[in-house]
């Protein structure tokens, strides 16, 4: 309890338990020093006496001599075990701060938690979905349009280009003047001109000429139609 009864916290408690250990440390310490300073003179005494030829004296002397020197030796096992209760400690106080940091991170995700909207981000993601496909398919439809109007020009170009290779190279030219047709006997015994000289009435005049020409101007024929669609 504090001074007007209120309860310290664990840090505080730490705090002050940290603080009693590191004065009796330093208690220790200064102890220790003085037992080795007295050791120290007990050593030059004996050998002073031991010159002298005092016996009885040295054997005083050794025996305080070897108790100084076990003192010295508690105190340094005492020192230890104080280091030891003071890192004890110092874990304790690491492990609170952990469980402190660990509440607060627990208390911060709880609080963002209740303050993510669901439903309105799933609505979001389902609109931008939607306008998305939207966008994705006015694309496609553009691309097609485009397609297409650039195929077909070219198409027609490319088909005028074949026609003309053909046409060139079985020597046929559409703008020079095809000659008539043989005409053909009615029944009444008169000639009658064909109405048109069509492809088929140059194909069976030219037929009795050359049955080669005839399949040739066939075939011409039927590429051209082939082209046309």
């Amino acid at each position: 309890m504090g001074i007007f009864g209120k309860k310290k916290t664990l840090k505080e408690v730490i705090r002050e338990n940290k603080r009693e250990i590191s004065r009796a440390i330093r208690e220790l310490d200064r102890e220790r020093t003085g037992l080795e300073r007295e050791e120290k003179r007990l050593i030059a005494d004996i050998k002073k006496a031991a010159k002298a030829g005092q016996n009885n004296s040295v054997k005083t002397m050794a025996k305080d001599l070897v108790r100084t020197r076990q003192y010295v030796t508690k105190f340094i096992e005492m020192r230890s075990h104080l280091q030891g209760v003071s890192l004890k400690l110092q874990t304790v106080k690491s492990q609170n701060a952990m469980a402190e940091a660990m509440r607060g991170a627990g208390k911060s995700m709880m609080k963002m938690n209740k303050a993510v909207n669901v439903p309105a981000i799933n609505k979001m993601m389902a609109d931008f979905m939607r306008e998305n496909e939207k966008s994705e398919i006015m694309q496609d439809m553009l691309g097609d349009a485009i397609d297409d109007t650039l195929g077909e020009a070219g198409e027609e170009e490319e088909t005028e280009k074949i026609v003309s290779q053909v046409l060139d190279e079985i020597g046929i030219n559409f703008d020079e003047n095809i000659p008539d047709a043989p005409m053909k006997s009615t029944g009444l015994g008169t000639a009658a001109p064909e109405s048109s000289p069509q492809p088929e009435a140059v194909a069976g005049a030219s037929g009795g000429a050359s049955g080669g020409n005839d399949a040739a101007f066939n075939d011409l024929e039927a590429r051209l139609n082939n082209l046309r669609k």
